[in-house]
């Protein structure tokens, strides 16, 4: 392996160290945060003088105005208490227009006060306004008395009326005309300061405008260089993972392009493996992703410790790793290594930051298996998308399988014309409604009811003409369509639960699930929404999972089974027999039913070892409180002989092939209900446990 394909024990993985890129960047902060300041004080002050000066200039303007109403009304006084005197000793209509226009220059003073102070000037002008009213009132009587000679009542009205009122509105306008003198010149010797002050700022501020300016060139330099840093930075994150530190998938693209032209010249393989670990999500779910991060990041240092300096380990994403090997002889070569990869990892990991309960100190020992693929230069591909995916394929195998390690097959390769032709019909298939259910019916073998149905897939290709699952069933399960392909036999097999239960004759239907089946976190959710859509009791719904499957991903398949028990359905292990359950594993499984694989009931008339098979299935499975289900039943023979071993539920050509659903509803129709051992074969023994064979 490369130097750089792993993490140094001072580097943390995926962590770089410190940087001149990071000086810079530091720098280039603290000298941007500066710029920012001062432009933020240049711009506050160039804001606060615009707005202070404007505010000012504002502020005298008012100022001054309300002062000259003031005066004006000051001197609309003065001239009307002139004009009133003036009219005693001559009583002519000219003095009382000069005295009436006198008058409403008050009031039009008043007015402008009123509309250019604020609410103290408003107030003091309806006083005033209230003064002035009653002051002309006095003045009208005044003039009257004047004009009808009587010098007496004249000389009464102005001192007990006319001077009072006089009096006060002379005072009050006095007085609030000093007032607003005293406040304009206030606000122009404000104007006058602050225009002070800017004049003496202004250099200070140009010369900060140079300071920034030069600071601004530093900054675009020093950004110049951290941009060159970055590149960099950028470059080498693009070509490793984050996580661990390892080269990633363009990378390894790049380093296994390089390998297989060299390979080319010097006449060598090259070999790439793919390695997944397995149960891995059972590590992220139970310790939780940090746990698992941590783990990840050891594998790679570990993987290293078995490998040349040549060759590079990367990650490819989740717990998908690859190692590349150049200039190897044969495949036989690269399975070596696959071996000593697997023995590497056979040593349990160590993971600091969690503690177990009931565990003293802190961490946690992980055991962790892998499995891995293999393709070989020119045995298995001469580029690297073809190698890439014939390893993983060759991976998927091994994982699936149980191997370990597995090198790349094209028997095994879904990825043919032929199948990828197949593929696209079958995607085409589930949206024209060329796919349908047949019903196969499992029967009591005691009392010969009818207990339930098993829901089998068809295909009615346009070409090829009546297909069976396991012509096409495999090739959905590698391509994704595994997930449209359940959710249509769901679908559609609760659509028939549902007409049945309306019906009055109620059945439990069965409908088989694969190995991929167990990966989908969302599958309980959907077999909740269709059983909801359909209105179907959970307990009508069977699902049936193989051995096989159940021993793939066991930490899974317990907790998916465990999921759709919560909700009501029960489930059954299929082809029980031809897999590796453990009794520990199938004590706990939530399950209700065996089904004993029919390679051994086909035969067990005939194979003295398969029929003492069948014994023991049936007895553990009813000391376990199971229902037992024998598949294959094809003789009348096979079928005494299980009822001798007490059986529970029979299936098989001998008493009905998989119908399409009108035959099997004329058939179940039809159908007595009468016993289908034959005479004289022994009763059913007792059932030792609790589940009978309906649910």
């Amino acid at each position: 392996m490369t130097a750089g394909a792993t993490a140094t024990p001072a580097q943390r993985p995926g962590v770089l160290p410190d940087q001149p890129g990071d000086r810079i960047a530091r720098r280039s902060r603290l000298a941007s945060i500066g710029l920012v300041v001062i432009l933020l004080g240049v711009s506050v002050f160039a804001v606060w003088s615009a707005q202070a000066t404007s505010g000012a200039a504002h502020s005298a303007g008012l100022a001054s105005r309300l002062s000259d109403d003031y005066d004006a009304a000051t001197r609309a006084v003065s001239e009307a208490e002139s004009l009133e005197r003036k009219y005693r000793l001559e009583p002519t209509s000219d003095v009382e227009a000069r005295y009436d226009e006198a008058a409403g220059m008050l009031v039009a003073a008043l007015a402008s006060i009123r509309r250019d102070g604020d609410a103290g000037d408003r107030a003091r002008v309806e006083r005033l306004l209230v003064a002035h009213s009653d002051y002309q009132g006095a003045v009208d009587r005044l003039f009257r008395a004047t004009d009808r000679g009587d010098t007496a009542a004249a000389l009464r009205i102005d001192d007990a009326e006319v001077e009072p009122a006089f009096d006060a509105i002379k005072e009050s306008v006095g007085a609030a005309a000093q007032v607003q003198r005293d406040a304009a010149l206030g606000e122009l010797t404000r104007l006058q300061n602050l225009e002070t002050i800017t004049s003496r700022l202004m250099p200070l501020v140009f010369l900060v405008g140079l300071l920034l300016a030069a600071a601004l060139a530093s900054i675009t330099r020093g950004h110049r260089r951290l941009i060159d840093v970055e590149r960099a930075q950028a470059i080498h994150d693009s070509m490793h993972d984050a996580l661990t530190g390892l080269p990633n998938r363009t990378l390894l693209a790049d380093r296994f392009t390089q390998a297989l032209r060299a390979g080319r010249r010097n006449g060598t393989a090259t070999g790439l493996l793919l390695i997944d670990l397995d149960r891995f999500k059972d590590i992220n779910d139970t310790f939780g992703h940090h746990c698992g991060d941590l783990l990840l990041a050891q594998v790679g240092p570990r993987l290293c410790t078995v490998l040349r300096e040549v060759d590079t380990v990367a990650r490819l994403g989740g717990d998908e790793f690859a190692v590349l090997l150049p200039d190897i002889t044969d495949a036989r070569a690269a399975i070596v290594v696959a071996d000593k990869l697997r023995a590497a990892l056979e040593s349990p990991f160590y993971v600091k930051g969690y503690t177990p309960l009931g565990v003293d100190r802190e961490g946690v020992d992980l055991d962790v298996e892998a499995s891995i693929g293999i393709a070989v230069s020119g045995e298995h591909g001469e580029d690297v998308d073809t190698l890439l995916q014939h390893a993983d394929i060759a991976m998927y195998v091994a994982k699936s399988q149980n191997l370990g390690v597995f090198v790349y097959d094209p028997t095994v390769d879904g990825h043919s014309p032929a199948k990828l032709a197949l593929l696209g019909d079958l995607r085409r298939a589930l949206e024209r409604d060329e796919l349908f259910l047949h019903y196969q019916p499992k029967i009591s073998i005691s009392a010969g009811d009818v207990v339930g149905a098993e829901a089998l897939l068809r295909w009615q290709h346009p070409h090829r003409g009546l297909m069976p699952p396991d012509e096409f069933v495999p090739l959905a399960e590698h391509s994704g369509l595994i997930g449209p392909l359940t959710r249509f036999v769901l679908d559609n097999a609760l659509r028939q639960a549902r007409a049945w239960a309306d019906a009055g004759r109620p059945l439990k239907v069965a409908v088989n699930l694969s190995a991929r089946n167990l990966l989908d976190e969302h599958l309980t959710d959907m077999v909740a929404e269709l059983l909801a859509a359909h209105r179907v009791p959970a307990g009508l719904l069977e699902l049936e999972v193989t051995e096989t499957a159940l021993t793939t991903e066991p930490g899974r398949a317990q907790r998916l089974l465990e999921q759709l028990a919560a909700l009501g359905v029960q489930a059954s292990v299929d082809d029980f027999g031809a897999g590796y359950t453990s009794l520990g594993q199938l004590k706990t499984l939530p399950v209700s039913e065996l089904k004993i694989d029919r390679s051994f009931v086909t035969t067990m008339t005939t194979d003295r070892s398969n029929a003492l098979i069948v014994r023991s299935v049936v007895d553990l499975g009813h000391n376990l409180g199971l229902t037992i289900v024998a598949e294959g039943i094809e003789t009348a023979e096979a079928l005494t002989a299980l009822a001798a071993l007490g059986c529970d539920v029979g299936q098989g050509y001998h008493l009905c092939r998989p119908l399409p659903i009108d035959a099997f509803d004329a058939w179940y129709h039809h159908r007595a209900r009468t016993p289908v051992h034959p005479p004289g074969a022994p009763a059913p023994p007792a059932r030792h446990g609790t589940r009978s064979p309906s649910g």
